[in-house]
Parts: structure tokens; sequence; C-alpha cells
């Protein structure tokens, strides 16, 4: 039996999908403590897709809290039947950590196969699946196949897309190196022309010719549907912008805000600056990459775009860290893989400091783009008004500076505001509240419902019958 234990995370979906797709047979697995989660509903889904026959493993029965019936039970709410409860999914309890009852878990897999009546005709060439590709700078570009029919021997040639494989050697799930291997067996074959994609398809051939062929027809394909993409995307491009603009912003910018509620905030909507956040990811393995971008795909913001400049597998070198390099701006993202020693002594010595960041969780990686993110977002500022006075009287003008008298219609005027000058529900100018009195006496500010006299300081020249709006500048949420 060849386990593909797939990760939980929600991340990594897409090797969920490429697992149920390879085997032929699955064992759904729920803790015995939390029941059915959104990743056993998740994993449930690609399971069907599949159409494959599965069993229901029962894990973790050796804790305190485990309780298998209410587990059964949380099955049952999800539409998921086992025997004994309804349906007819074979169902196992196990501890994955003790080893109770694994034994009968492998004996029910065993059963389920006979009754699936699962051949393989061992006289034709090997073809599969590729399991997980990774670089190795060492050894060079390999690739974890998983053999589902026929016998691959060495001498032969591998193709998975546009990229194929001599078969030197035939690394087993130990490491060892055999010479042949058949259907069900998972192998590493190591030397491949490019990165094979995860989840591909593989054959055999006997040549070098017929595979280098079988490849240029794969890149040929490829750069059709890349070519008929880049069509697509420029006839879109044709079209006049104008046809596709909001103008929700332009008529706000022309609309006067409500004179009946306070705070308010006033101002023209200009079109919001987008700063780009750009990320060069680096991963162990292929698998790894797809988690890592469909974490990041998830991180959306209005004023900042995270942007994907480069993004491999294999340990963070020479050339990445040159990208950084010419644009320090840029943030070097590793997952479960280190710079190399070139690109260490390179990071070590360079002049500007480079932001170079390794994790071995997903959701750490996560929160680090996150919160960079957050840290990139431009700040906007608003006029929020905080008070609203009509202008009774002037008593003298002096250059630009007007001394006047009213009475406070609504919030509080403070020494040194900024005011905006309205009259007629217009704005004809601004200026600056220089000196605050109250019967006389100088004061810091004056509330709703009382007089005042103020020397404002503006170009403006001010009317009875004017209104004066205090406003202050502040950062928007």
């Amino acid at each position: 039996i060849t386990f593909l234990d797939t990760p939980g995370h929600e991340a990594f979906c897409s090797i969920r999908e490429r697992g149920a797709q390879a085997a032929d047979i699955a064992i759904l697995v729920v803790s015995a403590e939390d029941g059915v989660k959104p990743q056993t509903l998740e994993a449930y889904r690609e399971i069907k897709t599949a159409k494959i026959p599965y069993v229901v493993a029962i894990n973790k029965i050796d804790k305190p809290n485990a309780d298998i019936d209410k587990t059964k039970t949380s099955l049952a709410e999800n539409e998921i039947y086992v025997e004994g409860w309804g349906g007819d999914i074979p169902c196992v309890a196990i501890s994955a950590l003790n080893g109770t009852s694994v034994p009968e878990l492998l004996e029910m897999v065993n059963l389920m196969a006979e009754m699936s009546d699962l051949k393989a005709d061992l006289t034709v060439p090997a073809e599969g699946v590729v399991v997980e590709s990774e670089m190795n700078i060492r050894e060079g570009i390999s690739a974890t196949l998983l053999i589902k029919n026929g016998k691959l021997g060495t001498g032969s040639f591998v193709i998975a897309g546009n990229s194929f494989s001599p078969v030197r050697y035939i690394e087993d799930f130990k490491g060892a190196k055999i010479e042949n291997a058949s259907a069900t067996m998972p192998v590493v074959i190591v030397g491949w022309s490019v990165i094979p994609e995860c989840g591909a398809a593989f054959r055999t051939v006997d040549s070098k010719k017929e595979a280098e062929k079988l490849a240029r027809e794969a890149r040929g394909k490829l750069g059709e549907e890349t070519s008929r993409r880049r069509s697509f995307r420029s006839s879109l491009e044709k079209f006049p912008a104008d046809n596709f603009r909001d103008i929700g912003p332009s008529l706000q910018a022309r609309t006067r805000v409500s004179e009946s509620k306070l705070p308010l905030a006033s101002g023209a909507k200009d079109e919001p600056t987008i700063v780009t956040l750009p990320i060069v990811i680096k991963a162990y393995v292929n698998g790894s990459l797809d988690g890592v971008k469909y974490e990041l795909a998830k991180i959306k913001h209005d004023r900042v775009q995270l942007k994907i400049v480069s993004k491999g597998i294999g340990e963070i070198g020479e050339n990445d860290v040159k990208f950084a390099i010419g644009d320090p701006s840029i943030i070097i993202l590793g997952f479960n893989v280190m710079p190399d020693k070139k690109a260490a002594a390179i990071i070590e010595r360079s002049a500007i400091p480079l932001q170079v960041k390794t994790f071995k969780i997903i959701y750490e990686l996560s929160e680090f783009v996150k919160a960079t993110l957050l840290s990139k977002v431009p700040k906007e500022y608003a006029e929020e008004l905080t008070g609203r006075a009509k202008i009774a009287a002037i008593f003298s003008k002096e250059k630009d500076r007007q001394v006047v008298g009213g009475k406070v219609q609504e919030g509080v005027l403070e020494s040194g505001s900024s005011v905006r000058i309205m009259r007629r529900d217009t704005e004809i100018g601004k200026g600056t509240i220089r000196e605050l009195q109250q019967q006389k006496k100088r004061v810091g500010e004056v509330r709703e419902g009382y007089e005042f006299g103020t020397l404002i300081e503006s170009k403006t020249e001010i009317a009875e019958g004017d209104k004066i709006e205090a406003v202050k500048t502040v950062e928007k949420k």
C-alpha cells in the first residue's frame, strides 16, 4: 500500500486534489476530539469528485476528550454515513500515536482493493502521475512519480508535459537504488530537463529522440495557449478606459455634506494611490510553492497589491538576491528553504539592507506578509468638521487679519483651528482662528449657543451673514 499523505492546512487544497486524483482508495481522517472540520469537508469533496472508494479513520482515540459516537454523529450531520450509523462507509477508530487498530485499517484498505478489482499490466511501459518535484543544487531536478500501470526500468526515458528525464537509476521510497519498478510503487527520478508540473501524467518511451519530440510538441501547445491568453488581454486593452470608469467618486466630490450632523468629513475623493509590494517566493517542493501562492492570493487590499516578481523551488539563490539588490523594496520569502552559500555571502556583504525572510510554518509566512502589506498602506487624511458659526458683525480689517463677531451654531470653535469661509453654502476661502474672545475675555474655545469675537487670518474678506466652519485634519482609518 502506497500512502499519499496530504497536509490538512487549507492552503494545500491543490495537493489534496492531486492526491485524490492519483489514488485508488482514500482514507478520510477525522479527529475523535474535534469531529468534522472545514478541511474534512474539503477533502471529502475531493474524494467525491475523484469518484474513488474511501474509508473513514477516526483518529486520536487515545485522547481524554475522544468521543467516537459524537464523531460519527458529526459525520452523519455532514451526510457522511458510516456503517452502523445509517450508511455503508467503512469506519475504523484508531490511534496514530499508539498504533491502536492500525492493522485493522490496513486490512480494510486491502479488502476494499479486492472489492474494487484493481489490476495492472506489468508488460507495458510505465505510466502514472507526478506526485512532487523539487530542485536540488547538487543533483538537479528530481520528481517523485507514482506508477499507476506498467513497469519502469533503467535505460528508458520518462516524459511529463514539456519535461523529460533519462532513467539512469531509480530510487524507491527508502532512497535505495533499484533496477526496476512496477505499478503502485512510488519512485524518484533525477535529471529532468525542466521542473515537471505536479499532478501531470507521465509516460515512458524508449529513446531520447522520442522524448524530446513529445516535449517539443507539449511546449508548442503550451505556447499556443499562452499566445491566446495574451491576445485576449490585448483585445481588452483596446477598449477605452472611460467605458469602465466608476462615476461615483466624481459625483461625491461635487456633493456638499449635510449641515445637520457632526463630525463630518469633507473634500473631493481622488483616485486612490495603489502601492505595489513585490515578492520573490522560494519553496522546497512544488506542492509547497502552490500552498504559498494560494495563501498569498487571499491577502488583498484596495491600496496595496502583492506582486510575485519571481517564484521557484529550491534554495534561495544568487539570482534571487540580485533581484532584491536591483529593487530593495522586494521581499524574498523562503518556505522551508534557506539561502545557499553564495546567496548568504551576498546578503551579508550587501551595502543595502535586504529583506530575506524564511519560514517553516505557512500561517507565520502569511501573517508576516499581511503585517508588511498593512505597513505599506499610504496614509489618508481628511478634514473633520468640529464646529460651525454664523458671522453677525465685522469689527475691523487690516491686511489679512479680520476681527469679526458671531454665534456658534454647532460643535465648538477652538483657537488655532483652520476654518472654511462659507457664503450661501459655497466655500469662498480658508483661514485660521488666531484668537478667540468671549465676554471680552480671551478663551481657548467657544461652545455651541455662545457668542464670541475672533481674530481670523485670511486673504478672503468676510462679510456679515457668512458662516465659518472649523475643521481639523485627521488620519483616515
